[in-house]
């Protein structure tokens, strides 16, 4: 039951299978089977069904990805991978269609598209609530989309402003102090947020939009007493923070003003006798109207499959204590 997948021409095939097909091997480790570059063909000879469908799905994906000429690298290709695995309804079909995404970020002509299900449930998740919990293991992109989506707002004119938080928690190391004044004293620990917003906004843009105080930075231990209005904020790593700082977090917000709360509950930096707010907050404030709460797991991974293999290494090993505590 072999499967070709048909480029429309040579720079097509080059930008999905790569220069001189260097992405076809790993999309052979991916799928598991051989796959055979004759011209502008790429086939699977396999038996196996489902990763034939699979195989057809992927390079419909990639194909429709290289003709609006976005890059694509082997994390591209994994992501692709990864999210079709995740959605079967999106393979399952005997004539294999295009998966047309529903929701997708729009910055400057720079369009961002959910990789799977959940990231696709926490793109409307934002769309549609006040505040949004992001919460899962790192490589699910969580942060990037929460970033992502914030500077969507600010540059379409939703919102006047972007506040980017986090509480200034070590993780295992004591840096002590750094040098300059409170921008970069806590630059190094916004770097991820600066990370997203310089794959959609060229930096120099962004250092604009920080001179005339579009885009704010602040210790969450600043935002106390203020009251924020017409402006999206963005409070990252919050496991790091004690339930009485989500509280003062979450109050902070005023008209027109929404939130986006990232975090990983399994890195929690915390001292022993102080709990996580995040976690105390994905408790208490279910069913709460206006606020979502958005869980990814090890399966949602769209980083590398590497990553996706460490997170449930780590998984297996804390399975493996509980279980060896419950039984002594």
């Amino acid at each position: 039951m072999g499967r070709n997948i048909e480029f429309d021409d040579e720079e097509q095939m080059c930008r999905v299978c790569g220069i001189n097909d260097r992405f076809v091997p790993y999309m052979e480790m991916l799928l598991g089977e051989d796959l055979y570059v004759k011209g502008t063909c790429l086939s699977y000879l396999g038996t196996d069904e489902t990763k034939g469908i699979l195989f057809s799905s992927l390079l419909l994906r990639l194909k429709k990805i290289a003709n609006k000429h976005i890059t694509i690298s082997e994390a591209e290709i994994f992501m692709e991978f990864q999210s079709l695995k995740n959605i079967p309804s999106a393979y399952e079909a005997s004539t294999v269609k295009e998966y047309e995404e529903k929701s997708f970020i729009c910055v400057q002509n720079k369009i961002a598209y959910p990789k799977g299900p959940r990231q696709e449930q926490y793109i409307k998740a934002m769309e549609n609530n006040q505040i949004v919990f992001g919460i899962g293991p790192a490589g699910t992109g969580k942060t990037y989309l929460a970033v992502t989506y914030a500077l969507s707002l600010l540059l379409s004119g939703k919102c006047q402003k972007l506040i980017l938080t986090r509480p200034i928690v070590e993780a295992g190391e004591n840096l002590g102090f750094l040098p300059g004044d409170l921008a970069q004293k806590i630059n190094p620990y916004l770097r991820p947020l600066y990370d997203a917003m310089e794959t959609m906004v060229p930096i120099a843009h962004i250092r604009r939009l920080e001179e005339n105080g579009s885009i704010e930075i602040a210790p969450l231990a600043y935002m106390r007493g203020r009251s924020i209005q017409n402006a999206v904020l963005v409070l990252d790593e919050a496991q790091n923070t004690t339930k009485e700082q989500m509280k003062m977090f979450l109050t902070r917000l005023g008209e027109n003003a929404s939130a986006i709360i990232t975090g990983d509950i399994s890195q929690v930096d915390l001292p022993r006798n102080k709990d996580s707010g995040l976690i105390h907050a994905m408790n208490l404030l279910k069913g709460i109207d206006g606020l979502e709460i958005v869980t990814f797991n090890s399966c949602d991974i769209v980083r590398s499959r590497i990553i996706q293999k460490i997170i449930e290494a780590y998984i297996s090993e804390q399975d493996q204590v509980v279980a060896r505590g419950n039984h002594q």
